[in-house]
């Protein structure tokens, strides 16, 4: 038969795990809120590309530079620039990460390995394509 303190020291327990859930459903909505706010920005050869929080272009800018490009060339660095400014982004979110979950947690390892596979660093890209 259960004891009287059997029921509290599992009521204790019971309020301890709904703490640490809370605190942690609280971080993960802290750097929800974080990572929504991000962009990052590269520029190159003719071309600035700014990525938003999920790595999409909102913002192009080319320069008189441009015309030294062939239409190949062009592409190509433009292309470039938008996977540095994605990378930038990549080394943002685990800047939040590491300040808000941690990137030892659970949260914190998926949201990474999720911005990893998005936008691979450019070694291991060149390296599968």
């Amino acid at each position: 038969m259960a004891t009287v303190r059997d029921i509290d020291a599992a009521d204790e327990w019971l309020e301890g795990w709904t703490a640490r859930i809370d605190a942690q459903a609280a971080r993960a909505a802290r750097l929800a809120q974080r990572v929504a706010g991000l962009s990052a920005q590269a520029r190159g050869h003719g071309a600035s590309v700014t990525v938003g929080a999920n790595g999409q272009v909102v913002g192009l800018d080319l320069d008189e530079r441009m015309y030294d490009l062939s239409p190949h060339e062009l592409s190509e660095e433009i292309l470039a620039v938008m996977r540095s400014a994605q990378q930038s982004l990549v080394d943002q979110v685990a800047e939040e990460v590491h300040d808000t979950v941690g990137a030892d947690s659970e949260t914190g390892r998926a949201v990474l390995d999720g911005f990893a596979r998005r936008f691979p660093a450019p070694a291991a890209e060149d390296s599968h394509g």
